[in-house]
């Protein structure tokens, strides 16, 4: 027992070992400095970026914004493509519509006209101011062309007293005559008094027209072409029919 009491390495042992668990009295050693942490922090500081990097990579990289105006770019052709085409459909449209309108108006125009000119029972001579005579043959019921006026008509002249036939185109196989009220010169056997009695005529009417030499071809007469001559001073006699009135094209 002595022994064992008197041993040095057992009493050594119990006095080292009894500051770690028992002994408030003593400061324990420093820990040493952790290793880890240091590399932890490097690490760190190497993997973020500072605060400047980050804020640059936040900010749009031209990449980006070139692909943005082309996206965009290709939008903004395909809506002006669309539009272009609905603004020239719906123009077509609108001229489809303004065209059926209009030949919705025209045959209304012809059905009244046609259901308001009407046979003269009984011819009557009229008599103007300026010498012109008339016979009223059919009484028209559509409009009276005014100056301007695009007019269409059949048209029968012949001089009077050798019964000579200048113009017909009552034939079927002559077109009808077209021209504008007021336009100079007269062609196709017109004359100033055919015109003067145009006026008073309503589309669809008919007349038989005695034209005095001052309001024909004058005292000079005229060469109409084909072999087609208008005696000087001759009195002419028409048969004139309007068939239609409308506006003359620009």
């Amino acid at each position: 027992m002595a022994t064992l009491f008197s041993s040095p390495p057992f009493l050594s042992h119990p006095l080292s070992r009894t500051p770690h668990f028992s002994s408030s009295s003593q400061t324990p050693p420093p820990n040493p400095p952790s290793q880890p942490s240091c590399p932890k922090l490097n690490t760190t500081s190497e993997e973020q970026p500072p605060a400047a990097a980050s804020v640059a990579v936040g900010e749009p990289k031209p990449p980006k914004l070139v692909t943005t105006v082309e996206t965009t770019d290709w939008i903004a052709s395909s809506l002006t493509r669309r539009f272009g085409l609905g603004a020239g459909l719906g123009w077509a449209a609108f001229l489809a519509v303004g065209v059926i309108s209009e030949q919705i108006k025209t045959r209304i125009e012809v059905s009244e006209q046609e259901a308001n000119t009407r046979d003269v029972e009984k011819q009557e001579e009229v008599v103007l101011p300026n010498g012109l005579r008339y016979y009223e043959l059919k009484v028209g019921g559509g409009a009276s062309p005014r100056n301007g006026d695009l007019v269409v008509i059949h048209l029968k002249g012949k001089i009077q007293g050798n019964d000579q036939v200048f113009v017909d185109t009552f034939d079927r196989d002559q077109k009808p005559l077209a021209l504008i009220i007021g336009s100079r010169p007269y062609t196709k056997g017109m004359c100033e008094g055919v015109e003067y009695i145009l006026r008073s005529i309503k589309a669809g009417g008919k007349r038989r027209v005695i034209v005095p030499p001052n309001l024909g071809f004058g005292q000079n007469g005229a060469d109409l072409g084909s072999g087609v001559q208008i005696p000087p001073s001759a009195t002419l006699e028409y048969v004139v029919e309007i068939d239609k009135v409308s506006i003359a094209p620009a």
